[in-house]
């Protein structure tokens, strides 16, 4: 099946393409000086001739991406799990929507679970902004990526959306194939994971008819992921810092680059990845009548609130939200031993923070709600 052209400067590659692409990684140096760093010991003569033997998009993936993917699980996890049990209709495509965690593992995570069961990996919604380098955006786009550009004027940010939302209602129906999107466009700081409904006013820009039928073909399926340990903890505390005591700060590049290598490569804990049930039912319920904010305003919660009930609760969130309220309400959750252990971690993050100004009492403060936030959340979805 062809593509429509319309797609062509945001769709992943088309298997066709593959071989073009490949040889345009192949020669560029920066691309062969990352494939070293995360494939060490491997001669780059190997690595080429492997990414020539793969046809597909999907053969790529097994070959480089999931082999790249276990193996940080197994190195920088204690153990990875998923249940998507909820999907009763394992033959359909889904738009998996999720809070957003980690740059990188979220969707990749996600991924080789889905492989793990037989099923077909997801396309990937990636911001522009993320791909700083020009290798950076064909890997993304061989790894089955669409792009989200970022950063236009007003009326162009409207025609990429509606763009991109033609894109993934035909991924969905012309393709069959499974999509994953963030909840949100960054990742939420302080992990009070909550549904923009700018996210879902994209995906209704699609389709025909009022908002529910656009969005009935898009089988929209909320997953929670839950890390125990979030490895970019103390990176996005410094940068709660930098936010209050410098007026108009904003992350460089390079900060970005150091986000996505400490989420590949710090410790995670155990990670759970959960869905909920394929929202459909739900929204065949909704009072159609409703303003379209309403609308919008009513499924964010939606979906939030499946997110909310389907995290993975580890002792770390419970002893956070007793210390944040210095009461110890959770005490039945934890051990003392728990509850020692989690405190050295949070001390050894702070100790992460090269600030030369540290407010060690705010950091902390900001750490405790990072972790203390999916608990409430959970408990208010209950």
């Amino acid at each position: 099946m062809e593509t429509p052209n319309e797609f062509d400067e945001i769709r992943p590659y088309n298997n066709e393409e593959l071989p073009q692409i490949y040889e345009e990684l192949i020669s560029d140096q920066a691309f062969q000086n990352a494939m070293s760093y995360a494939m060490p010991g491997i001669p780059f003569e190997a690595v080429a001739n492997k990414m020539r033997s793969c046809k597909t998009s999907l053969e790529f993936q097994k070959a480089f991406s999931a082999e790249f993917l276990w193996g940080i699980a197994r190195k920088h996890t204690d153990g990875l799990t998923f249940d998507n049990s909820a999907l009763t209709n394992q033959e359909l495509s889904y738009t998996y929507i999720s809070n957003h965690r980690d740059i990188i593992l979220d969707s990749g995570f996600l991924s080789i679970l889905l492989l793990g069961i037989g099923k077909e990996t997801v396309e990937i919604a990636i911001g522009d902004n993320l791909l700083i380098y020009p290798w950076i955006k064909k890997l993304v786009r061989v790894n089955k990526s669409f792009i989200v550009q970022r950063g236009l004027s007003m009326r162009q940010m409207l025609e990429s959306s509606a763009r991109m939302s033609r894109y993934m209602h035909y991924a969905i129906s012309s393709k069959g194939q499974s999509i994953w999107i963030a909840q949100r466009e960054g990742r939420a700081k302080d992990s009070n994971d909550r549904t923009q409904d700018s996210v879902l006013k994209m995906l209704a820009m699609g389709g025909e008819g009022d908002i529910v039928e656009r969005l009935l073909p898009l089988n929209i399926a909320p997953l929670s992921i839950s890390y125990e340990y979030d490895a970019c903890d103390y990176l996005k505390a410094k940068e709660f810092q930098l936010k209050r005591d410098i007026e108009g700060y904003k992350k460089s590049t390079q900060d970005d680059l150091k986000n996505m290598e400490t989420g590949l490569f710090g410790f995670k804990g155990k990670v759970h990845l959960q869905t909920a049930a394929c929202l459909n039912d739900k929204l065949l319920e909704l009072d159609r009548k409703q303003s379209k904010c309403e609308l919008f305003t009513q499924i964010s919660a939606m979906v939030d609130k499946e997110i909310h009930r389907n995290y993975k609760i580890y002792p770390g969130n419970y002893i956070a939200h007793d210390l944040a309220a210095g009461k110890k309400e959770f005490a039945d959750h934890y051990t003392a031993e728990d509850e020692k252990h989690f405190e050295e971690y949070i001390t050894g993050q702070i100790e992460k923070i090269d600030l030369p100004e540290k407010d060690v009492a705010f950091l902390r403060e900001k750490l405790l709600t990072m972790y203390a936030n999916p608990l409430s959340n959970y408990l208010a979805a209950l």
